[in-house]
């Protein structure tokens, strides 16, 4: 018996993972009031239409809609149905969507998509938490997905994405900062290739380097900071990274 799937949510990433599962040889019910089902997609016309006999729902709408998708399938959702939020949003509210699927007898899990779904699709790398994390992964990796089960409650894979999100962005921003103020003293290509050395440079230790000089040298370093927000303003670039780098280090240092 081949398993039916319903993806809440068919935009970018939504529209990828169903393609790739009717592809992979899923039937799969798609809903989006504002977008129509690629090829293959069989289109329904509510939540709880497209819930309505399904294995397993994947629910890629918006954090924002998560808990009023969920409210509207559960009157789709049968004894068996697994429910599957992969909105990025806070662990805290995970463990509220998990709460009110439990209300109502339903299988839940929280998966975490862990990089950009285009170009990967149904093989992105995702982390699945929750009491339905298992059968929600087998039954996805079953299709040729990437699916680790973390444990823990729902929400711990929600948390552990946040958590490698509050590097990648943050290091993002600054990168993003730094450059804009090369690029403002006219020195923006030696600038690229200094930050492309060190990251690509990178190992274990520089972890353990960075974390054990913020700490050994934090007073000397809100120092530097703080010459390097002045410096900014200087230039006309926003310090919006530096001055917390260096609020963070005044902080270390006490």
């Amino acid at each position: 018996m081949t398993e039916t799937i319903a993806v809440l949510g068919l935009g970018e990433a939504g529209g990828a993972l169903a393609r790739d599962l009717v592809a992979a040889g899923a039937v799969v019910r798609g809903y989006d009031p504002a977008v129509t089902p690629a090829a293959g997609i069989i289109e329904a016309h509510s939540e709880a239409d497209a819930v309505t006999g399904a294995d397993l729902v994947l629910s890629v709408t918006s954090a924002s809609a998560a808990e009023g998708a969920l409210i509207a399938g559960l009157r789709g959702a049968g004894a068996d149905t697994i429910w599957a939020d992969l909105n990025t949003a806070s662990p805290g509210a995970k463990r509220d969507l998990a709460a009110r699927a439990a209300k109502h007898g339903l299988w839940f899990t929280d998966v975490a998509i862990m990089a950009p779904v285009p170009g990967r699709g149904l093989r992105v790398p995702m982390l699945a938490s929750g009491k339905a994390a298992i059968p929600a992964a087998g039954l996805l990796n079953s299709f040729g997905a990437a699916v680790e089960v973390t444990g823990g409650e729902a929400g711990s894979a929600a948390e552990r994405k946040l958590l490698r999100s509050v590097f990648f962005k943050g290091m993002s921003a600054a990168v993003v900062e730094a450059l804009r103020a090369a690029a403002a003293a006219g020195c923006e290509d030696w600038l690229h290739r200094v930050i492309a050395a060190e990251l690509t440079g990178a190992g274990a230790s520089t972890v353990d380097r960075l974390l054990d000089g913020s700490h050994r040298h934090a007073a000397r370093r809100t120092a530097e900071m703080s010459a390097a927000a002045e410096m900014l303003a200087e230039l006309g670039v926003p310090a919006e990274v530096a001055r917390a780098a260096r609020d963070q280090l005044a902080r270390l240092a006490e």
